[in-house]
């Protein structure tokens, strides 16, 4: 007679797992919690104790870790002395392996690493040639399907729930990892203890990747793409429901993704419209569907199949605008009734309603072969730290014009020059290679709305054809950085031109 060990966290489904197993013939080992469910459906079940002769101990942390329930499991019965061994301990084979892990993701704790589970789990994979192992509930159906068909299970079958079963401890173990990995960083009771300066960044980290979409096309139809979640990392993307249009491309993802952390940097009602991963739009306003028009406004040629992000729930007045122009993704906390069904007249539109973005653990970034890795950057509207460095003072409407355009800026790729004018973006020069350039392009696309605008620049001006030609464009006043050994040049500008100048001590590279 097969037999069948279950263990599992997750009883949904196990009982009509194991009645199907009891009806093919199979005999049932199980313990705790998982026995006495199988009990209570009137099912026979051989409790683990009565195989190994001991009681569960130490708190159960000690039930399966014995020979009579691994031998059972990782003996090669077509190898004579293993059979001999088997036989003069008396150990019985296992022949199924069905184990769900403790959730140690929901809650992370020491008592909630298992360790008899993935034991159990490793034991029967490495043993695949004989022994079949479930680590999902979503495995029951197929498993019991073939053993109906077949009577057993065939080779490959069992392979491919070998591979699915070491994906499933690598994860867990990586799940672990990383909670140590945080505990032992800085400011770590654990490094506290010990009196070290610790290495903010981790010398090892365990990166663990379970695929939660197959997107469209990559960056090109001829190339395919996929989405992947850390595991063990929070991602807004992870709840995220698509109302409505074609799937997900990998551009749609990725620009999504730059609309929505920069829309929610602000806490009033903000519209973002993203092209290329850069802002080409953004404006905060009393009401959303005026911050969308305002975004729009500001580089409608660049806005034409873009991406739009908004920071509160959609409205019909809102919808009807952002439908007469071809836009690819919509994302927002959530839509409006009315809002929706005209979204939904575009049948193309990927409509997309999310939480706001965690912007916690590690900014990754792939490279040849490696990864580079760095904190998330977060720019602030904050100028409790700013120094006017010019002559000039900032009016209040000129410093709440310098945050908008500070925080944009910051979302946009180097070289990049925002110029902002009543609460919105009105100039956007992005990834120049200098930083003048930047800047003439910035004052291109503001046109006239440049006279009286504020520009902010992501890095410090290297020479003064910067700030010259923002003055020259009628720019009121300057946001950068600062740090350059040619600063004085640069205030000596603003100083000339009359404009104001301010110096927030930190850089936003954006490559």
């Amino acid at each position: 007679m097969p037999r069948a060990l279950l263990s599992v966290y997750d009883k949904t489904g196990i009982v009509e797992f194991a009645r199907s197993l009891h009806e093919l013939g199979w005999e049932l080992l199980a313990s705790g919690g998982t026995a006495q469910a199988l009990r209570d459906a009137s099912l026979p079940v051989v409790d683990i104790a009565d195989v190994t002769g001991y009681p569960a101990i130490l708190g159960h942390r000690v039930v399966t870790l014995h020979p009579s329930v691994h031998g059972g499991i990782l003996a090669d019965t077509t190898d004579a002395t293993h059979r001999a061994e088997l036989e003069r301990h008396n150990i019985s084979p296992i022949d199924l392996v069905a184990v769900s892990l403790y959730p140690f993701d929901t809650k992370p704790s020491i008592e909630l690493i298992d360790i008899g589970g993935p034991s159990l789990v490793r034991g029967a994979a490495k043993n695949h040639a004989r022994v079949a192992v479930v680590t999902d509930r979503a495995q029951y159906g197929e498993v019991l399907a073939e053993l109906r068909a077949s009577g057993a299970l065939s080779a490959g079958t069992r392979q491919q729930l070998a591979a699915r079963a070491f994906a499933v401890t690598a994860a867990y173990d990586a799940q672990v990892a990383a909670w140590f990995a945080r505990a032992t960083g800085e400011g770590s009771t654990l490094a506290a203890q010990q009196n070290e300066q610790p290495d903010a960044l981790p010398e090892r980290l365990t990166l663990r990747l379970e695929r939660e979409a197959t997107l469209r096309y990559g960056e090109n139809p001829h190339q395919r793409g996929a989405r992947y979640r850390i595991i063990g990392e929070r991602s807004w993307w992870s709840n995220a429901e698509q109302l409505g249009g074609k799937e997900m491309s990998y551009l749609n993802v990725f620009d999504a993704d730059a609309a929505w952390s920069l829309v929610h940097r602000f806490s009033e009602p903000a519209a973002v419209v993203v092209k290329h991963a850069n802002p080409c739009g953004l404006a905060v306003a009393p009401d959303i569907e005026t911050a969308y028009k305002r975004a729009h406004e500001c580089d409608p040629m660049s806005a034409f199949g873009g991406i739009v992000g908004l920071n509160r729930p959609m409205t019909k007045a809102a919808a009807l605008a952002l439908v007469e122009v071809f836009t690819e993704v919509v994302v927002a906390p959530d839509f409006e009734p009315a809002a929706l069904e005209v979204l939904l007249t575009k049948r193309n539109l990927r409509i997309l309603r999310a939480q706001p973005p965690f912007r916690d653990g590690w900014s990754w970034r792939g490279v040849d072969g490696a990864v580079l890795l760095q904190d998330h950057d977060a720019p602030s509207a904050d100028r409790s730290q700013w120094r006017v460095v010019s002559t000039k003072q900032p009016t209040a409407a000129q410093l709440r014009d310098a945050a908008v355009a500070w925080v944009t800026c910051a979302a946009v790729s180097s070289n990049a020059i925002v110029l902002a004018r009543d609460n919105c973006a009105v100039g956007i020069g992005a990834g120049q290679q200098n930083r003048v350039d930047a800047a003439r392009i910035a004052c291109t696309r503001a046109g006239e709305r440049a006279q009286g605008a504020v520009a902010a620049s992501d890095a410090f001006f290297p020479f003064r054809d910067g700030p010259d030609a923002l003055a020259a464009a009628g720019v009121v006043a300057i946001v950068q950085p600062g740090g350059s050994q040619r600063d004085d040049e640069s205030i000596a500008v603003a100083n000339e031109h009359g404009i104001a100048m301010v110096f927030t001590d930190i850089r936003h590279f954006r490559h």
